[in-house]
């Protein structure tokens, strides 16, 4: 299992756009991938869940990838969070 800690930059939080490209970027790999935020724990598949997260900027999200394409998949989510949140 591969764990990190992003704190969101973005002004807006996750919203819609990010979110959507967020989940698609998930569902290339074949772990499961979740975000936690205070006490709520998500899959990033799930886009609905994803923007109920209602993650603001400053927020802390952990990452947890788990599976067998795991150091991929921490890797390309890891660059995409610090690129778009």
């Amino acid at each position: 299992m591969k764990e990190f800690t992003h704190i969101i930059q973005d002004p807006a939080g996750i919203h819609a756009r990010p979110a959507g490209l967020l989940v698609k970027e998930a569902r290339k790999f074949s772990s499961t991938i979740t975000l936690t935020k205070g006490e709520k724990t998500i899959d990033v598949q799930r886009i609905f869940a994803l923007m109920a997260l209602g993650a603001k900027q400053g927020d802390a999200l952990v990452v947890r990838v788990e599976g067998p394409d795991e150091e991929q998949a921490a890797a390309a989510i890891e660059t995409f969070l610090k690129q778009r949140l």
